[in-house]
């Protein structure tokens, strides 16, 4: 008998090259109530994706064919995938892998080896979060009620700029070639609008512009 979980009727991407940790992470979301479905690179993954959206995706970093950041790259870029949370398992732990991990756009970023309770936590809180903020596109829902900030926000024409291109999905290496400055530029303009808001991260930062019309 499965244990009783959100996972009831979610469905998960897990995509690994290590058919060990697949099988394990596999069977152990299953017994959680998900329903997972896997890839063994990140190209497999976007044929994946081009069939069904999944409710979360769960990737491995460093792969061949296709890594976890040009996967997310896809990601955010197409409409139909842009809101899916992503959660990155890394054998890379050091800061600056977490934070090019995070900026890339991944929601949560986990050190291999880890704990399953603690992969199943951050899998449900990313998925009550998406289902309390994520915009789903045809999902024909009330995606419940709008972020709130501050009534006296303000944001500078930069900063402006740099939200609408959030809203659409792009990482921050994107944006800063778009407008030509540098990543730490346009990660300090986030972390400026993220303070100002209150806002939490750069996920419900787009749903508050679109909600307000800025993208």
């Amino acid at each position: 008998m499965k244990e009783t979980s959100v996972g009831n009727h979610k469905r998960l991407l897990l995509i690994d090259d290590d058919p060990n940790l697949i099988l394990l992470v596999k069977d152990y979301l299953e017994f959680r109530g998900y329903e997972v479905v896997t890839a063994e690179n990140g190209r497999e993954a976007l044929d994946v994706l081009e069939r069904e959206i999944p409710d979360m995706i769960i990737c491995d970093v460093m792969m061949p064919e296709m890594d976890g950041y040009s996967l997310v790259k896809h990601v955010r870029e197409d409409p139909r995938t842009s809101w899916v949370p992503v959660l990155f398992l890394s054998a890379k732990g050091q800061s600056q892998d977490r934070v090019k991990g995070l900026n890339t756009g991944a929601d949560v970023y986990m050190v291999k080896p880890f704990e399953p309770e603690e992969l199943v936590a951050q899998v449900e809180s990313s998925l009550k979060q998406a289902a309390r903020i994520a915009d789903r596109p045809g999902k024909g829902h009330d995606s419940g009620p709008k972020i709130q900030v501050p009534f006296d926000v303000e944001l500078t024409p930069t900063e402006l700029r740099v939200v609408q291109f959030v809203a659409r999905g792009m990482a921050n290496r994107e944006i800063a070639d778009e407008l030509n400055v540098s990543q730490r530029t346009i990660e300090s303009h986030v972390s400026n609008m993220l303070g100002k808001t209150g806002l939490h991260n750069r996920t419900e930062l787009a749903r508050w512009a679109i909600e307000n019309g800025m993208a």
